[in-house]
């Protein structure tokens, strides 16, 4: 499944999934190409960093100038604070430091700042980093570090995994921008759909396929359980790790690029999908809405409910689209559902047909029959072309 490592990850209370430089640099590329400007003058906040060596700490240290940032403010967890498998050994930056404390290297978190030239070399950079511990461990839902994020105009991180739906709690409740990384499956939590469904949210440019390949710690990771994995030039593991997307409200070019797409009835005469060729398109049992599995399988001419794989989003224009509910908490207008929810007929047809899972009479999973056999289908959402009103 695509949350299947990070699910693996909460339950061992791993969440140290460290980003790539290139990735970061990918996207934030993509913000500065549709607006040169982005964080010209903005105080960037990075929370639930590693600062000594944190890529989201390097890349705005570095492009401080080219950026043009006001100020960088990035911070970290006190390692007492983390699973106690993982090995904390202080760097030996901070060990040099005259500030360094042996009693609040492990118990406080840190705080990296950058807003001067500090060395009076005439440029803003890595090399003018300062930093402190801070007063508490650095977790985010603390009033110091909702301070920072309060004094900041960006957010950017790569938050817990396993603490995602208060994180975006947090991050919501400033009313800043921010880009941020989590699972794909997140856009239809109830507490992520409505700000997507409103178009205040939207993905950031990196394609829903493939994962992402992050870094693993050293001091944690385990060659027999990984799998697959390799090792880049530094030396350090790196694993795909599927379902991460990018999650933000800063605009990028690739957002309002419309969709290519057939008409109904070519889709049925040339789809490369054998789901739709000859078949043409099914109805679900409880919404009033047609299953459409393939996003390239979009009918340009259907003017009704359509529901689309959640990887939607990443090919989401809202010039072309507009959004209207979810499948997977059964947010969607109540003139939409044919049925309440699913039916208990539908619900034992399933499992007559060797369904797994926990399936019940009124639960909002959109159910389809294919050649009369009942069938769950995985998240969807539900959109209409722009130009129709439903």
């Amino acid at each position: 499944m695509a949350n299947e490592n990070l699910h693996g990850a909460k339950k061992a209370k791993n969440d140290e999934f460290y980003t790539q430089f290139h990735d970061i640099e990918k996207e934030m590329n993509a913000y500065l190409e549709y607006d040169p400007e982005v964080f010209k003058g903005k105080t960037v906040l990075l929370p639930c960093d590693d600062p000594e060596w944190s890529n989201f700490t390097k890349y705005f240290a570095q492009n401080f100038d080219t950026l043009g940032l006001k100020k960088l403010i990035s911070t970290s967890y006190a390692p007492n604070s983390k699973p106690k498998e993982i090995p904390y050994q202080p760097t030996l930056f901070e060990i040099d430091s005259p500030d360094f404390d042996e009693t609040k290297t492990v118990s406080n978190g840190k705080i990296f700042t950058l807003s001067r030239d500090r060395t009076g070399d005439k440029v803003i950079n890595v090399d003018d980093l300062e930093w402190g511990y801070l007063g508490g461990d650095g977790d985010f839902r603390s009033d110091e570090i909702a301070a920072l994020r309060d004094e900041a105009d960006v957010i950017i991180t790569n938050p817990p995994f396993s603490l995602f739906r208060e994180f975006w709690a947090w991050l919501i409740e400033s009313q800043k921008n921010f880009v941020v990384l989590g699972n794909m499956n997140a856009v239809t939590y109830r507490e992520v759909f409505p700000h997507i469904r409103a178009n205040e949210v939207w993905a950031g440019t990196k394609q829903f396929g493939g994962g992402m390949n992050m870094i693993m710690p050293t001091g944690t990771f385990d060659a027999e359980k990984a799998g697959s994995y390799s090792v880049n030039d530094e030396g350090l593991f790196i694993k795909n790790i599927m379902g991460v997307i990018w999650f933000t409200n800063l605009d990028h070019g690739r957002r309002h690029q419309p969709l290519a797409l057939m008409t109904e009835a070519d889709n049925k005469r040339f789809s490369k999908h054998k789901q739709v060729r000859d078949i043409g398109y099914r109805k679900y049992e409880n919404y009033d809405a047609i299953e459409v599995p393939f996003n390239d399988a979009i009918p340009s001419d259907y003017d009704g409910l359509i529901g689309v794989p959640i990887t939607f989003l990443g090919k989401y224009a809202p010039e072309q689209f507009e959004i209207i509910g979810t499948s997977d908490n059964g947010l969607v207008d109540e003139r939409f559902k044919t049925t309440p929810g699913l039916t208990q007929a539908f619900v034992d047809d399933y499992y007559k047909a060797g369904g797994k899972g926990a399936y019940r009479a009124g639960n909002p999973t959109a159910g389809i029959y294919e050649t009369e056999i009942a069938k769950m289908v995985y998240k969807r959402i539900f959109i209409k072309h722009k130009r129709t009103q439903l």
